[in-house]
């Protein structure tokens, strides 16, 4: 009898746990759909936002994104709609489908907009639905049932429930109690499982790491290790569970918090820095029309989307010379981030995020912070994007857009003594930056497209958050018998910072004067001279080679063998007879090294070379493929680029990959300080001349006089 009760005590002791922890995780989680009710629309901090009325907008542009007003008809039509009758599907995607591109090119403002439509993800019953649905004919005229391997962008419900479910399992609770760590301190996390083998497949799978926040909101900094739980969201349940990590210890929350209230008391060691802002007194140069931006000789349209965060469609500079318009991008956009880590363990090896096609890029942008994201002179826009029942939603401030004035150069030139004249000529760079940043678990990525008056477009990706760390027994390198072996830097006392890397593939849509182009391969390449022929034994020298087909422009950067990369019309040549085009300019980047044949890089496969160029077909936007979430990479730039369709002088996209190596170092502790890096679309003979030679130089008369104060 006092066996039976010993071995019952145990069981009703977890039953009674288990019970407080539903109640608790009912409190911790509420249902998202509840609180939807509340911030349908949300309050806008004070700011010179968009002056958009969301409950009275219409679409004004044919590539405006869609309004509450039509994503709540969306709704209405597939409730009605005879596969959803008599279930409604959850809704992962609902954007606008645009119209063909020659309507759109052709449209002036004034015409009747084509006609408007939504493109739907909805996953229902264990299936993929691909949809088109016709607002005004309330109509769904496309319906596409399980397209590919993968399953649509996980949902917040997905997540929420996610991080429910292992704590109905025994074993759970039993090792989070075995640490020591207090059910009520712990936060998990959904993880993309990415795909490694049919075992995975035929069910959505999520799995769940958990971490301390005990004395911290820095939870990402005490992980507790080694115990993962893949759960299957759809039936709600645990399908494996992974525990090896009893003896490494969960870091200690000292020297995590990173909150200005948390650390303000602490000396600062350094001069502070006075407040500083660039001061417009006659006000910005820019102006918004609903979703058209016009600045200096630049003109483009903008909307926020849920999977590419920010789209730049039908980017124009105005010709210095002739004053007219002429056509630059289509459209660009994210296209997918691939971000693979590098630790081979249980915990660790699915550690392989496409954090576009999983999460969302736009699902994860929060709303921006006045006078730190962005400066004081900033603009601010609303994106409207479609909750998982369907029903509209605002997010405030999702993107902003401003001049920049650092102190650049735009061009300069003075003569020295010899030539005897006394000439001092220079211009200030002024730009405008349209900018999204999206938190994407502990990452945080701000993207910004700068345009420069000069015609050049830099597209700039910046890094920061919190790095994602591993748990370890060691406190200092000392007591690692072979640092070489970890994963990564000890980045703390009983952290490492895990080796991984960030890829970003943007889709560049380039219609230069048009949209039938070439890609151009402008090759350097050394030449020798004949003996006798010059004191020189070598130069470079330029060969033009215009790619005939894809597999021509696939591009793997190498520093001893440069090349130009030039996207030129050859229907339109300048006065000299050279065809007018842009070149992309690489910053810093970085090459996948993972084994070809790894899942991760089968699914990541964009990032087998830093540039490709396909034809345009309005179905292939995404590099990693439409449906991500466990896809197999059947359905990825690197697969249709594989058709080596013919490319010259024809409708072409130009996709970029820019990437960053992550070696994690102690700065990066607690919050890294941001990295960032970049690529520009820079024109070359475009114009017939320097296209800002008659821009004002500044003048003292036209700005405010700001005196400086005493210093020491």
């Amino acid at each position: 009898m006092a066996m039976e009760a010993t071995t019952t005590l145990p069981f009703l002791l977890f039953l009674f746990l288990g019970l407080l922890l539903i109640l608790f995780t009912s409190s911790r989680y509420p249902s998202l759909n509840t609180h939807l009710k509340f911030i349908r629309i949300q309050a806008k901090e004070p700011s010179p936002t968009s002056h958009l009325d969301h409950l009275t907008e219409i679409p004004q542009h044919p590539l405006d994104p869609l309004t509450l007003q039509e994503i709540t008809k969306v709704q209405t039509i597939l409730s009605s709609y005879s596969p959803f009758t008599s279930s409604f599907p959850t809704i992962h995607t609902v954007c606008l489908h645009e119209p063909d591109k020659s309507l759109v090119w052709n449209w002036n403002k004034g015409d009747p907009l084509p006609p408007r439509q939504a493109f739907v993800i909805a996953y229902l019953d264990g299936k993929s639905n691909v949809l088109v649905v016709d607002i005004g004919s309330s109509q769904v005229v496309s319906h596409v049932l399980n397209p590919y391997s993968g399953y649509p962008i996980l949902i917040p419900e997905d997540m929420e429930s996610a991080i429910k479910i292992p704590f109905r399992d025994a074993r759970f609770n039993k090792s989070i109690m075995d640490r020591g760590v207090n059910l009520s301190d712990v936060i998990c996390g959904p993880l993309a499982a990415g795909w490694y083998g049919p075992n995975e497949e035929g069910r959505r799978l999520v799995k769940v790491e958990c971490f301390s926040h005990q004395g911290t909101v820095n939870f990402y900094m005490r992980p507790i290790e080694g115990l993962i739980v893949m759960v299957d969201v759809d039936k709600k349940e645990v399908v494996h569970f992974t525990d090896y990590g009893h003896g490494i210890p969960i870091a200690e929350s000292t020297n995590t918090d990173y909150r200005y209230s948390a650390v303000q008391n602490k000396p600062l060691n350094m001069n502070p820095i006075n407040p500083i802002s660039m001061e417009q007194p006659k006000g910005p140069s820019f102006k918004v029309d609903g979703h058209m931006v016009k600045w200096a000789n630049w003109e483009f349209h903008l909307k926020p989307h849920p999977r590419a965060g920010v789209v730049i469609s039908q980017a124009m500079v105005r010709d210095s010379e002739s004053g007219k318009l002429r056509r630059v991008m289509y459209r660009g956009f994210p296209s997918e981030l691939f971000v693979p880590y590098m630790d081979p363990s249980d915990a660790w090896y699915f550690k392989t995020y496409m954090d576009a096609g999983e999460y969302g890029m736009g699902l994860s942008a929060l709303p921006l912070v006045p006078l730190n994201d962005c400066p004081r002179n900033a603009y601010y826009m609303d994106a409207v994007f479609g909750a998982s029942d369907g029903k509209p939603y605002v997010r405030s401030n999702m993107i902003c857009i401003f001049e920049r004035y650092a102190g650049d150069i735009a061009w300069r030139h003075s003569e020295s003594s010899f030539s005897n004249m006394e000439v001092r000529e220079a211009r200030a760079k002024i730009t405008l930056v349209v900018r999204m940043a999206a938190s994407v678990g502990n990452y945080d990525y701000i993207i910004d497209w700068e345009f420069q008056m000069d015609g050049l477009i830099r597209v700039k990706v910046i890094l920061s958050g919190m790095l994602m760390v591993k748990g370890t027994p060691y406190q200092t390198l000392d007591q690692a018998p072979d640092g070489q072996n970890m994963s990564g830097t000890l980045v703390s006392e009983n952290l490492i910072g895990v080796v991984h890397d960030h890829f970003i593939a943007f889709h560049l849509d380039m219609d230069i004067d048009g949209s039938d182009n070439s890609f151009v391969n402008v090759h350097l390449k050394k030449q020798e001279t004949s003996p006798g022929e010059s004191p020189r034994k070598s130069y470079l020298k330029v060969e033009r080679q215009v790619a005939k087909t894809e597999k021509d422009a696939q591009i793997k950067f190498k520093l001893y063998d440069p090349s130009e990369y030039h996207v030129v019309n050859p229907n339109k040549k300048s006065r000299v007879g050279n065809p007018v085009g842009y070149k992309v300019v690489p910053g810093g980047n970085a090459a996948s090294l993972l084994d070809l044949h790894d899942p991760p890089q089968i699914r990541g496969a964009f990032t087998n070379n830093q540039i490709w160029v396909t034809p345009y077909n309005r179905s292939e936007e995404w590099a990693g493929g439409l449906l991500v979430f466990q896809g197999k990479g059947e359905d990825t730039l690197a697969v249709w680029s594989e058709r080596d369709r013919p490319i010259e002088n024809k409708d072409i996209v130009l996709w970029y990959t820019l990437g960053f190596h992550h070696i994690p170092c102690q700065e990066d502790f607690p919050i890294m300080p941001s990295v960032s890096s970049s690529f520009d679309l820079k024109p070359v003979n475009f114009f017939e001349s320097n296209p800002i030679l008659r821009v004002a130089p500044n003048v003292q008369e036209d700005l405010p006089v700001c005196r400086a104060a005493t210093s020491a």
